[in-house]
C-alpha cells in the first residue's frame, strides 16, 4: 500500500508496517512518536528514520527530517486511524466492554453466546485472544494498537465475523482501541482502581466514558448494567448522542433481573424482557456478579441482532471463565477451593458474597495486593476481607519493585486479625490444610495469571495449579 493512500496525499513510498517502538522499525514503516509516562517516543524519531521509517506520526511542531511528518494534536489517534486503514478489513460486528470489574468475563461470555447462536466469534482481553475454535493466546487487557489491529485483521482472515474486546481505561486514554467500527459498547461498573495512573476517580471515569463519547459508533448501542451507581452517567451520555440503549439488571428495562437464588453449582434466575415475557434459567455460575456479567453479555448479543429468547436460554450453557471464581480443587477435607482475579475492595467483597451462601462453615480468604499499583486501596482491601470473610490470610501478590512486607503491612492495617504468610504457596497451603469439610477457600488476586512478578523477574506461578498441588499433598 502506498503512503498517499493512507494519508490522502501524493506520497508514493510503499508502507510495510507500523511501529511505536523505534527498535521495531524496518524500511517502509510508519513510526508513532508519542509522549509516554516513562519514555518520549519523540526522542527516537531520528533513529526510526535511519532504520527506514517513511513517515512519522507526531505532534505539531516536532522536528521530523528525512520522512513525512504526519502532524496531529493527538498523534495517537491519528496513528490509529492510519493503522486501521492499513490492516483492514476487520470483523463486521465488533463490541467493546469497559468497567472496573467484569470485562474479561463479559467479553468471553459474549463470545460463547454468539458461538451458541451460530456466529463465528472471538474475544480479546486479559486472557488473550480466544478464537472461534477455543484456542487462547495470552496477551494484555488492551494490547498496543498495532498488535490489536493486526490481531483483529488476522481473526477476520480466519473467518471471524463477531468480536468482543475489553476496553481498559489505559487503552482508551492511549487510543489503543481505535480503528474498528464499534456497534455496541458495554459498561459493567466503576469502583476504585488504577488511581496511580489516572490520579482521581473523576479522571478514571472520564477515561471509561470515552468509549461511549468517541469510540462507539453514533448509530451503535450502549449496553449498561443499570444497577451501578454510575450507570446514569452512561445512560445520559448515550441519550445525548442518540445511541440506542440496552439496560440490564434489577433496574434494567431490556432484561430486568426479577429474582436470583443460589443453587448447589450455580444460581436460578428469573428475567423479564422488554416485551413483558418472563424467562427462567439456571445459570451454571456462582455469584451475583457472575449473573451481572452474563446479563451484560446477553445485552451485547441482543444489541447486535441476537434473539432475546434464545440468548437468555443460552445462559444456561455458559462455561466458567479462567480464573474467575474458578473451582480449582477439592481439599482432602472436602472443602472446595476457588481462585478469583479480585484485586480491588469491591471485587473481593463480591467474590466473598458469591461464595458465602454455599459455605456451611467458614469462608477462608487468601488476599494480597500488587506492587507499583494504587497503594490507597490496600487497607480497604484488608478491611473488606476482614469484615466479610471468617478467616483471612494475607500474602504476596505481584510485589514487583516494592518491598512485599510493606504491601502486606498495608493490608494488615485493614485486617489486624489476619494471619500473615508472605510466601504465596505457603499461604495457599495453610488455607487448604485448615479448611474443614463445610468450609470454602477463596484465593484472590491473580486469577488466570501464570507468573508472579518479583522485582524485574516473572517467576512461574499459577494459583490453580498450586491449589491443586496443595490439596493433593
Amino acid at each position: 500500500m502506498k503512503l498517499g493512500q493512507l494519508t490522502g496525499g501524493s506520497e508514493t513510498d510503499v508502507v510495510t508496517g507500523f511501529a511505536i517502538d523505534h527498535r521495531k522499525v524496518a524500511p517502509g514503516t510508519i513510526f508513532g512518536a508519542f509522549q509516554g509516562a516513562r519514555v518520549n517516543g519523540e526522542d527516537f524519531i531520528a533513529d526510526a528514520v535511519r532504520a527506514g521509517a517513511v513517515a512519522v506520526v507526531a505532534r505539531r511542531g516536532v522536528t521530523v527530517e528525512g520522512a513525512v511528518h504526519v502532524a496531529d494534536d493527538e498523534p495517537r489517534a491519528a496513528f490509529a486511524r492510519l493503522a486501521a486503514r492499513f490492516f483492514a478489513p476487520f470483523p463486521s460486528t465488533n463490541v467493546a466492554v469497559t468497567g472496573t470489574n467484569g470485562k474479561t468475563s463479559t467479553v468471553e461470555m459474549t463470545r460463547q453466546l454468539w458461538r451458541m447462536a451460530g456466529e463465528h466469534a472471538a474475544s480479546i482481553g486479559t486472557l488473550g485472544v480466544t478464537t472461534a475454535d477455543e484456542r487462547v493466546h495470552t496477551g494484555l487487557t488492551t494490547p498496543d494498537v498495532v498488535t490489536f489491529l493486526s490481531n483483529v485483521a488476522g481473526l477476520a482472515r480466519e473467518g471471524v465475523t463477531h468480536l468482543a474486546f475489553e476496553a481498559s481505561s489505559h487503552g482508551l486514554t492511549q487510543y489503543r482501541t481505535e480503528g474498528l467500527t464499534v456497534s455496541a459498547a458495554a459498561f459493567t461498573n466503576l469502583s476504585r482502581d488504577h488511581l496511580d495512573y489516572h490520579g482521581d476517580m473523576g479522571a478514571y471515569l472520564t477515561a471509561k466514558m470515552r468509549l461511549f463519547s468517541e469510540v462507539l459508533d453514533p448509530a451503535g448501542t450502549a449496553v449498561v448494567w443499570a444497577d451501578d451507581v454510575e450507570a446514569a452517567r452512561v445512560i445520559d451520555l448515550a441519550r445525548a448522542r442518540g445511541n440506542r440503549l440496552v439496560t440490564v439488571g434489577t433496574r434494567g428495562s431490556t432484561l430486568r433481573l426479577v429474582e436470583r437464588h443460589p443453587t448447589l453449582l450455580g444460581q436460578g434466575l428469573v428475567i423479564e424482557d422488554e416485551h413483558g415475557a418472563t424467562h427462567r434459567v439456571q445459570l451454571p455460575l456462582i455469584g451475583g456478579y457472575q449473573a451481572a456479567n452474563a446479563l451484560v453479555a446477553a445485552g451485547l448479543v441482543i444489541a447486535t441482532g441476537g434473539d432475546i429468547g434464545q440468548t437468555v436460554a443460552n445462559l444456561a450453557r455458559l462455561q466458567p471463565v479462567r480464573g474467575r471464581l474458578e473451582r480449582a480443587a477439592i481439599a482432602r477435607s472436602g472443602a472446595p477451593v476457588y481462585v478469583d482475579y479480585a484485586h480491588t475492595p469491591d471485587a473481593i467483597e463480591a467474590a466473598i458474597a458469591a461464595l458465602k451462601p454455599h459455605a456451611g462453615g467458614r469462608l477462608i480468604a487468601v488476599i494480597g495486593a500488587g506492587g507499583d499499583r494504587d497503594p490507597g486501596k490496600r487497607e480497604a482491601m484488608g478491611q473488606v476481607a476482614a469484615m466479610q470473610a471468617d478467616r483471612v490470610i494475607v500474602t504476596d501478590d505481584n510485589p514487583r519493585t516494592e518491598d512485599p512486607a510493606q504491601i502486606r503491612a498495608a493490608l494488615m492495617r485493614g485486617a489486624p486479625g489476619a494471619a500473615e504468610i508472605g510466601d504465596r504457596r505457603a499461604a495457599i497451603g495453610a488455607a487448604i490444610r485448615e479448611a474443614g469439610s463445610e468450609d470454602i477457600v477463596l484465593i484472590t488476586g491473580k486469577g488466570h495469571e501464570q507468573g508472579q512478578i518479583v522485582g524485574d523477574m516473572v517467576l512461574p506461578f499459577d494459583d490453580v495449579t498450586v491449589a491443586r498441588e496443595c490439596a493433593a499433598a
